[in-house]
């Protein structure tokens, strides 16, 4: 008899959002590293990425700089690029060298894990992309941290990015 695992105590992240724009633009701002620095972090923060190589086996170090609270660093591993269908990420709190170290010795929330999964999925659907984004902490903890409205903040500034560039040069009257 196979039993079947059993499913989380408490709900995981999971956001959905819908892009009017074609799944490889949408992609492409995920993976261009001159893109994902204009638009992955929550509104008011700004991210720099110290390395950054989008590539199966690849990973990051950044750190989202946030005027009211400390500076947060994270270390990445990509565990999965498909373009365009998927991307997924195993990710760390981290020190400026670059080092995977506990939440808690960087100020954060102490339930928080020490390594997360990122997955994000994008589907084309009659011209637009729905762009599932799944991560393995506790939805709860993910809203009382505020990584779950980071993330919300971020997909808007992602659409909003994607919107520029998509109006291209506008022709003279």
């Amino acid at each position: 008899m196979t039993l079947s695992p059993s499913p989380p105590l408490e709900p995981f992240v999971l956001i959905e959002r819908s892009f009017v724009f074609p799944r490889e633009i949408v992609f492409d701002a995920w993976t261009d590293p001159d893109l994902l620095a204009s638009w992955f972090a929550p509104r008011g923060c700004t991210i720099h990425f110290e390395r950054i190589d989008v590539r199966e086996g690849g990973g990051f170090h950044s750190c989202v700089r946030n005027p009211g609270f400390s500076d947060c660093w994270t270390v990445a591993e990509f565990v999965e690029v498909v373009r365009p269908e998927r991307i997924a990420f195993k990710w760390r709190i981290a020190d400026s060298g670059g080092n995977a170290v506990s939440p808690r010795s960087q100020g954060q929330d102490p339930d928080w894990p020490v390594e997360t999964l990122v997955t994000v999925t994008f589907a084309e659907e009659n011209g637009r992309t729905l762009v599932t984004l799944s991560q393995n902490v506790s939805e709860a903890l993910a809203k009382r941290t505020g990584a779950h409205p980071s993330w919300i903040q971020m997909l808007e500034r992602l659409d909003e990015l994607v919107a520029r560039r998509s109006e291209g040069p506008r022709q003279g009257h």
